[in-house]
């Protein structure tokens, strides 16, 4: 296989695709290709088939919670539920999961069970 440094990196994958169809026009089966390359057989179909490797697909942008409108109200919901008596509190606290519970102490509100 050629040296990636002199195709620069991002032609990799042209130089991958490019060993995998001189491997397999020297004889190698495509079970081997795989094995080999360490890649699945829909790999190995589309280097045989295609000089260039597909453009990758963009994904689209990671879309707001909905629950940020309601961050604020939530935060006082719990601030205030610090100064309620231990019956008259919101009993949300044993249920949260680890992650829950650390994103509230950073917003400065102390866990009570």
């Amino acid at each position: 296989m050629a040296n990636s440094a002199e195709f620069g990196l991002g032609n990799i994958a042209v130089v991958h695709n490019a060993a995998l169809r001189r491997d397999s026009r020297d004889g190698m089966s495509n079970r081997a290709l795989q094995c080999k390359y360490g890649v699945t057989w829909s790999t190995v179909n589309k280097a045989l088939t295609s000089a260039w490797p597909q453009p990758r697909t963009t994904t689209a942008s990671a879309r707001p919670s909905k629950l940020d409108p309601f961050t604020p109200l939530i935060d006082e919901i719990l601030l205030i539920d610090l100064d309620a008596t231990r019956k008259q509190r919101h009993t949300v606290t044993p249920d949260l999961p680890p992650s829950d519970r650390r994103a509230l102490l950073v917003r400065g509100v102390t866990l009570t069970t």
